[in-house]
């Protein structure tokens, strides 16, 4: 996506005409627009003014069909990656795959994680190395030192087609790493039986929301059983 880009009047020949801004009203300015165009993820939580810039989120671009999940899918989505993390012998390394939004809250939640967001819009570019660029449409260009190389896996495909499903289960295969490695899954409620024949996941009582309230109901599903959390795995229907 092309980031919105500032409009400058063209300079005519009355120039020295032109009102000047103080120095207090240029940053007063700066300020504005740097809320308008960003915001911060969370409420007055006790974070430091240098946390809450590393947790800056900027806003929805629909045509690139992002949606912000609401603060409760977050946080509850982030608390159970942070159990998962807690009971695994080794420190993992967990990818975010177009989920900027859990990424977020992740790194509030657990500073030191070790989180690797693959998003395609380059505004994230802002989180350094944290940030890869990714696109679905080419789900293996990525680093070869990403090769399984991820315990701990979100995916958040950006369209509900089979299409895009199937090319970003190609992106999970890559980066997950052998032996003990959790999968999770949100998308559409229409992708049941393709997160199944595709990843081997299966649907959490937990239903996901957006803050922008979406009319198609999402899932969460995952490739290990959550126990009590997530509402536990759904019965299968016989």
């Amino acid at each position: 996506m092309e980031a919105v880009k500032n409009q400058n009047t063209a300079s005519g020949a009355d120039d020295h005409d032109t009102p000047m801004l103080s120095a207090h009203a240029l940053e007063a300015l700066r300020e504005f627009l740097s809320e308008k165009n960003g915001s911060l993820v969370g409420d007055n939580d006790g974070s430091t003014a240098s946390e809450e810039k590393e947790v800056a989120l900027v806003s929805e671009d629909w045509r690139l069909s992002q949606f912000w999940y609401d603060s409760e899918t977050a946080e509850t989505v982030a608390r159970e990656v942070h159990a998962l993390y807690t009971s695994m012998d080794t420190p993992p390394s967990v990818a975010c795959i177009a989920c900027p939004t859990l990424y977020v809250y992740l790194k509030k939640l657990h500073h030191d994680l070790l989180v690797q967001l693959l998003e395609y819009d380059k505004r994230f570019e802002q989180y350094g190395s944290e940030f890869t660029y990714y696109d679905y449409n080419e789900p293996l260009e990525l680093p070869s030192s990403m090769k399984h190389s991820f315990s701990i896996i979100i995916a958040d495909p950006p369209y509900l087609s089979q299409e895009c499903l199937e090319k970003v289960s190609e992106t999970v295969g890559f980066l997950k790493k052998p032996g003990e490695s959790y999968v999770l899954l949100l998308t559409g409620a229409v992708q049941h039986d393709r997160a199944a024949q595709l990843l081997g996941l299966r649907p959490c009582g937990f239903r996901p929301q957006h803050s922008s309230k979406l009319g198609n109901e999402f899932r969460l599903f995952t490739n290990y059983d959550p126990g009590l959390r997530l509402g536990g795995w759904e019965q299968q229907q016989s």
